[in-house]
């Protein structure tokens, strides 16, 4: 039997990886791309074939998200295993509250972050419902933590990612009756490209992340944790490792 994956934000970094790792698990991957400009998911379809599923994708618009669940959905694919809500971006982490910000921008910014994960188990919750695995996983950060935040700044991505954590909260709450699974992983501080140029100094590759996001998955479906087991919802980092939220 093949599963089925979703990913958003696969273009690059921690999300591309996820796609690559989850293709080499055997799975039929759907990769949400937002710029069709990159070159690297094209490669992975000369890889894989018809099992790499390519849609457009921007999570923060509507009308994007519908036409992907019906493209998809036109490629007679019914069901969705794993929903993996990765897309992400960063906005103004320079200004304080003392400076003049721009709120249209923490506007985008929690509408990609928040409202965007939520779209997507919104369009999906049926073909996830209906599926064998039934696993949702957001992609939080250790910045939307309360209970952690040492910042006096990144208003809108914290902000947004706290808002995230509490949106899974509430579809954990939604779906846990119909078996449906969710976990929130914090990537740890990944090697990405968030900021305009490489965060060469960041502790983990976006392979490292995908790896330890993927094996935290491995263990969620086939060795359920006392939270699972218990429906409680988990906040944790890609070694396994509790946050408060």
């Amino acid at each position: 039997m093949m599963f089925t994956a979703w990913v958003t934000g696969a273009d690059h970094g921690v999300g591309f990886e996820l796609v690559r790792g989850l293709l080499h698990k055997g799975y039929r991957v759907i990769a949400g791309r937002y710029d069709k400009r990159g070159k690297s998911l094209s490669e992975l379809v000369t890889a894989y074939g018809e099992r790499l599923i390519l849609v457009d994708l921007d999570v923060g618009s509507d009308e994007s998200v519908k036409a992907a669940v019906q493209a998809v959905q036109e490629q007679a694919c019914e069901t969705v295993d794993l929903l993996i809500n990765n897309a992400a971006i960063l906005g103004d982490i320079q200004s304080g509250v003392s400076d003049e910000l721009d709120f249209s921008d923490m506007l985008q910014v929690y509408n990609v972050n928040a409202l965007g994960a939520l779209r997507m188990t919104n369009a999906l919750h049926e073909m996830i419902r209906n599926s064998a695995q039934k696993l949702i996983i957001n992609i939080s950060s250790e910045a939307g933590s309360i209970g952690q935040c040492s910042r006096d700044r990144w208003f809108a991505y914290g902000m947004s990612k706290a808002a995230l954590n509490m949106q899974s909260k509430q579809v954990f709450n939604s779906l846990k009756s119909d078996g449906v699974r969710m976990l929130v992983v914090h990537p740890g501080w990944v090697q990405t490209y968030m900021h305009g140029g490489l965060d060469a100094e960041a502790a983990l590759t976006p392979a490292q992340s995908a790896d330890g996001i993927l094996q935290l998955i491995r263990e969620r479906l086939l060795n359920p944790s006392s939270a699972v087991a218990e429906q409680r919802l988990e906040f944790v980092d890609v070694e396994g490792n509790s946050w408060p939220w």
